[in-house]
Order: C-alpha cells, then sequence, then structure tokens
C-alpha cells in the first residue's frame, strides 16, 4: 500500500483537526510551542471555513486552527509551493487571527496571542539554516518585546538536521516522510507520532480520502500553474513597456537591448507589435 503524504494540508488536517487524535494535536504543540499540559485545559479545534466534500471546494483553506481554554488562538497551516508574496501573505493572515477577536463592543485589554505555526517545504526563511524559525515584535537593539500578541513559527522541512533527534525533529521528520520504514522508525520514537501513523495508514486505505487528496493535489497544481503563468506574462508585459518607453526616448537598440535583457532583433520585434 502507497502511504499519502501526511505533509498534505488535506491529510494534516484529517490527523491533526480531528478530536479522536487530539493526543496527536497536543503533542505536536508541545513540541514547537513547548505547551505544558496547564495550556490544553479547555482546549477547542476549530474549523476556521466548513469544509464541503465538493470539486468546488478543493481549494478551501484547510489549515488547523486551536483556541486555548484562556483564549490563546493557534493556526498550523501547510504550504508545499512557495507562492508569491509568502511572507507578507503569513503577517496577513496572523494580523486577521488579532482583528477578529474583537466583536462589537471588543476591547484591546481583551485580546489574546495569536500564534501561527507555518510547516513549509521549500526555503522561506533564507535569512537562516535553522529547521525552526520563530518571529516576534521585539525592539530592534535590546531585543525585549512589545508585546507578545502575535509569534510566527515556521518549520522548514529541507533543513530537518540529519543527525539529532527530539520530539520536534521527529515530528518534521513524519510529515517529509515518504516510505514506510521511515514511519515505522518515527512510530516508535512518540506514542503520539504512533497514533499519527495509524491514522495516516486508516486514510490511506480509504478510496473516497484518496480520491479527495488526488484531487485537491491536482487542483493546488493547477492553480500554481496558472499564479507562475500570470506572472511570467506580467513580466512580459512589463518588459515590453520598458522597451516602448526607452524607444520613445530615442535610446539606442543595442542599449535597449542590453537594459532589458533581449537581443537586438527581439526588441525590434517588440516595437513592431507595439
Amino acid at each position: 500500500m502507497e502511504l499519502l503524504s501526511a505533509c498534505s494540508d488535506y491529510i494534516f488536517k484529517r490527523i491533526f483537526a480531528d478530536e479522536r487524535n487530539v493526543g496527536c494535536l497536543k503533542s505536536f504543540l508541545r513540541a514547537v510551542l513547548g505547551f505544558r499540559e496547564s495550556d490544553f485545559q479547555g482546549i477547542q479545534i476549530i474549523d476556521p471555513f466548513l469544509q464541503k466534500e465538493s470539486a468546488e471546494d478543493k481549494l478551501a483553506v484547510l489549515d488547523v486552527k486551536v483556541k486555548t481554554g484562556d483564549g490563546r488562538v493557534v493556526d498550523i497551516e501547510v504550504q508545499l509551493w512557495n507562492v508569491p508574496d509568502m511572507r507578507s501573505r503569513i503577517t496577513y493572515y496572523l494580523s486577521n487571527m488579532i482583528t477578529e477577536q474583537l466583536g462589537a463592543g471588543g476591547q484591546y485589554g481583551d485580546l489574546r496571542r495569536a500564534i501561527s505555526i507555518v510547516v513549509v517545504d521549500f526555503p522561506l526563511v533564507h535569512e537562516s539554516e535553522s529547521h525552526h524559525t520563530v518571529f516576534q515584535m521585539r525592539e530592534r537593539a535590546e531585543g525585549f518585546p512589545f508585546n507578545d500578541l502575535m509569534e510566527i513559527n515556521v518549520l522548514d522541512l529541507t533543513k530537518i538536521p540529519a543527525n539529532q533527534n527530539n520530539d520536534l525533529i521527529n515530528w518534521m521528520k513524519f510529515l517529509k516522510a515518504e516510505r514506510e520504514e521511515e514511519f515505522e522508525m518515527l512510530a516508535r520514537t512518540n506514542p503520539a507520532i504512533n497514533q499519527a501513523y495509524a491514522v495516516l495508514r486508516e486514510l490511506s486505505e480509504d478510496e473516497a480520502t484518496r480520491l479527495r487528496y488526488e484531487a485537491r493535489l491536482k487542483a493546488q497544481r493547477d492553480e500554481w500553474s496558472r499564479m507562475a503563468g500570470a506572472r511570467l506574462e506580467g513580466r512580459a508585459e512589463g518588459r515590453a513597456e520598458l522597451v516602448r518607453n526607452m524607444a520613445n526616448e530615442g535610446i539606442p537598440y543595442p542599449l535597449i537591448a542590453k537594459i532589458a535583457g533581449l537581443t537586438e532583433a527581439e526588441v525590434g520585434t517588440l516595437l513592431r507589435g507595439a
């Protein structure tokens, strides 16, 4: 049996957002955030959007949202592809987790900490080689916090230390694993990972789950291809406009070609098509 990828957002949510698997979620939050048992008192798993099982909803948000008994909100998101402006997108969603806490008549003093955990399978934080980077609002020179209301945790599956083992690294290895022997080895390190592995096997054996998993992957690939095509088209249009503007200023073709990264023949073609 070919196991489905635990790093797929669809499968990730089926494992960690199911009340029956709350032990997996608790273990993961302990490993990433250092939560203690008292932090899990009154914990709620929140579905951010109603998940429908239809083709039209394949790209619905499938992150895992958790609310603690004291009002803190944790959002766990899996990203396999580096979509444009990813850092800005993460910041925007984290900001929404703050603003959505204040309903009509809400007070700023009622705001509770919002934490984003982003699992990526590409280098998002190029400035660091760490597999786990944490961002908070801190004073630049002295390092003390402005407040603790916002925190971003990035787990980079491309930077997992090969020769280290702790609960966080083992969870990351579980999400990255592909072969059954890898899962078997990791399942022996932690009872919660063993439970997650059992759930993954069960999901992988279910034909309906496999079809929805494959449909979501296809939809995500199609969306990425569409965005990539739009970016390429936008760059082409921008380059054509640049060439036209330089030509209108009387700049010679050889210099236009050098600035725009084109051949002189391509410059001529663009201007003739203007």
